[in-house]
């Protein structure tokens, strides 16, 4: 095995020890450039710096507006020579008295360079920034 595939490898499962527990703790950021590209639905960015505040606001939010919130990761593969694909679920319980539930589907595709650290990480969201803030006013039974 190359050096290159040894470092990809280690990369997928740094991935897969970080991304499940994100919402408790950091994620390691060794695996990334310092130029590191994000973009999500609601988010776009560039630099380390203002990728370790994201999950640091994701932490730091969830633990304040949420009762329970995970993130359940279902698969993290290398769907192409420089790609990574994870996809994901985040689901949670908001903490308002009616328990309102958020649900929503998401991958994740992950471009490294031939060092094989990420340069970027596009998040892809299966419905609409609007469409899950519809379920904060939601009761927790209704979907």
């Amino acid at each position: 095995m190359s050096e290159y595939q040894l470092q990809v490898k280690r990369v997928v499962e740094t991935l897969k020890n970080d991304l499940p527990a994100l919402f408790e703790k950091d994620i390691s950021y060794d695996i990334y450039t310092n130029d590191i590209y994000f973009k999500d639905p609601v988010n776009t960015f560039k630099w380390k710096f203002n990728y370790r505040i994201i999950f640091w606001t994701l932490r730091f939010h969830g633990q304040l507006f949420f009762t329970e919130l995970y993130f359940d990761l279902h698969d993290v593969n290398q769907t192409a020579e420089d790609t990574i694909l994870a996809n994901w679920t985040v689901r949670g319980v908001l903490r308002v008295p009616w328990k309102a539930r958020v649900f929503f589907n998401g991958y994740s595709t992950y471009k490294f360079n031939p060092d094989g650290l990420i340069y970027e990480h596009i998040d892809t969201w299966d419905r609409s920034p609007g469409e899950i803030l519809k379920q904060f006013i939601r009761k927790g039974g209704e979907s």
